[in-house]
């Protein structure tokens, strides 16, 4: 593994927030970005907040259009209370690989970006999803924000290289 495959495996991957409290019993309600939501349960020990604080899950279930937990050494609502608004993070490394044709949006972060013609847009910096599609944002020159769909704007992700080629005109 290089260096940059080593750094990539330890990066935090948000899975979700803590968005509120679940009762009495220190319970929390998770809104979780998982497939299925509830898969979030699988990921313990969560890292909590950006000092990336490790929370055991206990137990925890779908509940309604989002997840209820159970979180160690959280007994009652004022315990729970403190944790709300926070993300739910991981590393990278402890996600299952990707299918082939398949990519975690955090692998994409920081890949150079070129045209079908060779003309460098810049970076990936982040993606993000507008119900419809998924749009990579390139930071180069300037900003700009390409509709992550396959065969028509992106048509090759090379991991290798490392290298993801776009048909898009780089004045657009």
């Amino acid at each position: 593994m290089s260096g940059n495959d080593d750094a990539r495996a330890t990066r935090r991957v948000v899975l979700g927030r803590i968005a509120g409290v679940f009762g009495v019993n220190g319970w929390v309600k998770v809104f979780s970005e998982t497939e299925p939501r509830e898969g979030i349960l699988r990921y313990s020990p969560w890292t909590i907040g950006e000092a990336g604080q490790p929370l055991r899950v206990l137990e925890g279930r779908a509940h309604g259009k989002g997840v209820v937990a159970r979180i160690e050494g959280c007994n009652d609502r004022d315990q729970a209370a403190l944790l709300v608004d926070r993300e739910i993070a991981v590393t990278r490394d402890r996600l299952p690989p990707p299918s082939a044709d398949e990519f975690y949006w955090i692998d994409l972060e920081g890949l150079p970006v070129e045209t079908l013609s060779g003309t460098q847009l810049g970076r990936v910096s982040h993606l993000f999803s507008t119900g419809s599609n998924d749009v990579l944002v390139v930071i180069g020159e300037r900003e700009r924000l390409l509709p992550f769909v396959w065969n028509d704007v992106i048509r090759s992700v090379d991991f290798d290289r490392p290298l993801i080629q776009v048909d898009w005109d780089p004045d657009f």
